[in-house]
């Protein structure tokens, strides 16, 4: 980019005379012109550098636009070219284009085609930026104006689809300035998302009037498949969030037509909570009575989601739906597993439901807690995503759903919990017997700001586990972890900037339902 930013476009062509009016207009626009009358010497042109795009003749004696092209490219790979020919003929359009052209003109062209095809490649960024700009500002007055009134669980959703829009967008963006005001809009939103949840949450469940929820999930997106006849596979990824699904959806785009729908986790959000509600329909209370040999106060919580076969054939069961052929189960822990499934997926041809838990992004959450170099590659929410569109495009999950894509079925894919960044430690007090977990405890008589967190005096109103009459819960709000008084400055060595589940946040509880049909 030349100093002053003035943009310097070199334009080769045989009849280089005649497009003077061509190079006037360009100079009145703000652009410097550099002129060729021959590949050669557009190519030393290009060699010497200060050039920021070439406009290139296709038919020339001598070297010609193809092999010019080709010159040009081997000597500055990423300037871009567009192509100006007399002829139409698709071989030869082909041809431009897989040898990376950025925009193709046909003569004769106009001024205003040339201006804007320039544009386009040159002022792509900043044009984009504006709109962006634009848009971004009127979002944030609309967000702002929703904020000030009374807001529905549907409301909910379409702001937090709209935050994560934007997440996504703004990675293209240089404005740091943009992006602090985002994080900031965040930030307020999820604080009043907080005060609603604590004001809704235990009126939903004891009047059934609230949003589609963990225990909803089968029943709303698998079965009325199962009921159709179709084969169906069901999807859970531990741990992910709706901005991470946007990372991957255009790659499964290409297979699939995609549907997306939306519920709320449960409380807390975390694994042995919200999955086990999943499979079993059911909430947590529920299911503890039917397992209380695992969720016992002590117990190891790991362990609590052991039963999520069992917990699903009782809910098929109790939904009505039979079968003639057994439902299928899978857990993907790691490479191997995964492998194996896709290797093997021809096996389940007659399989009516598969269901599968893959919990890499789990294991990458967790991980880069305790890894530096996971840390390192993954500072951000922005990395994070990154990191997880990367795994995806090389997974065995992806090879699966490849393969689905051949066949005559229906693929749901969902989460059971997102995560956030814990940038604030909140002071929990408890007895030593109280769950360590990061944003979300129970023991005895618990307490913590009520400013960072939801104090829970009667779990039973929640449909959470007791363990005695003074059983309590505390639930992280915005982005908090609990810290102790006696560990506070470990605790924020360890886990400040770390991903954490189990709080109130739209990133952990507004998760999607995709439902996919092979193209």
């Amino acid at each position: 980019m030349n100093l002053d930013d003035t943009k310097t476009i070199l334009w080769v062509d045989d009849e280089i005379d005649l497009l003077s009016a061509h190079f006037i207009f360009l100079k009145e626009k703000g652009y410097k012109v550099v002129q060729a009358s021959n590949g050669d010497d557009a190519i030393n042109i290009v060699t010497k550098g200060g050039i920021d795009l070439v406009l290139l003749d296709e038919m020339m004696p001598g070297r010609d636009g193809l092999a010019t092209l080709e010159g040009i490219k081997d000597a500055n790979p990423l300037l871009p070219v567009i192509m100006v020919t007399k002829s139409e003929e698709e071989h030869l359009m082909n041809e431009a284009i897989g040898k990376k052209i950025d925009d193709y003109l046909t003569k004769p062209v106009n001024l205003s085609q040339v201006l804007s095809a320039i544009k386009r490649i040159l002022e792509r960024q900043k044009l984009t930026e504006n709109t962006l700009t634009r848009e971004f500002v009127m979002d944030f007055q609309r967000i702002n104006g929703l904020l000030s009134g009374p807001l529905s669980w549907q409301d909910w959703i379409d702001i937090h689809v709209k935050l994560s829009e934007i997440d996504l967008e703004l990675e293209r963006f240089r404005d740091f300035g943009l992006k602090q005001s985002h994080q900031d809009l965040k930030k307020i939103t999820n604080a009043e998302f907080g005060t609603f949840i604590q004001k809704n949450y235990r009126h939903w469940l004891r009047t059934n009037s609230g949003p589609p929820m963990s225990v909803d999930v089968i029943e709303k997106h698998v079965a009325p498949l199962l009921r159709e006849g179709k084969q169906t596979f069901f999807i859970v990824v531990d741990c992910m969030r709706l901005d991470q699904w946007l990372m991957i959806e255009p790659i499964i785009g290409q297979y699939f037509s995609i549907k997306k729908d939306y519920y709320y986790s449960i409380l807390p959000t975390a694994t042995p909570f919200s999955r086990n509600s999943i499979f079993a329909g059911e909430f947590p209370d529920k299911v503890s009575e039917l397992y209380p040999e695992i969720w016992g106060r002590d117990n190891n919580e790991a362990s609590r989601n052991r039963h999520e076969r069992q917990l699903l054939d009782r809910q098929l069961a109790k939904l009505g739906l039979k079968f003639k052929n057994e439902p299928k189960y899978v857990k993907v822990l790691d490479f191997e597993e995964g492998q194996n499934l896709a290797r093997k997926i021809s096996g389940y041809q007659a399989v009516p439901l598969l269901s599968v838990v893959y919990n890499f992004v789990d294991i990458l959450v967790h991980g880069r807690s305790e890894s530096e170099i996971l840390q390192e590659v993954a500072p951000n929410e922005a990395a994070f995503r990154s990191l997880m569109r990367s795994w995806f495009e090389y997974s065995h999950m992806f090879e699966l759903l490849r393969k689905l894509a051949e066949w005559d079925c229906r693929v749901v894919i969902t989460t059971d919990h997102g995560s956030v960044i814990g940038t604030r430690g909140a002071l929990a007090y408890g007895k030593k017997d109280t769950s360590t977990n990061l944003r979300y405890k129970y023991g005895d008589n618990l307490n913590c700001d009520p400013k960072q967190s939801w104090l829970i005096k009667e779990p039973k109103e929640l449909h959470l586990p007791t363990w005695g009459l003074a059983t309590t819960y505390i639930i992280a709000l915005e982005d908090y972890y609990f810290v102790y008084p006696t560990r506070y400055s470990e605790y924020k060595r360890q886990y400040n900037n770390s991903f954490q589940h189990g709080g109130i946040s739209l990133d952990e509880m507004v998760l999607p339902v995709i439902t996919l049909q092979p193209k």
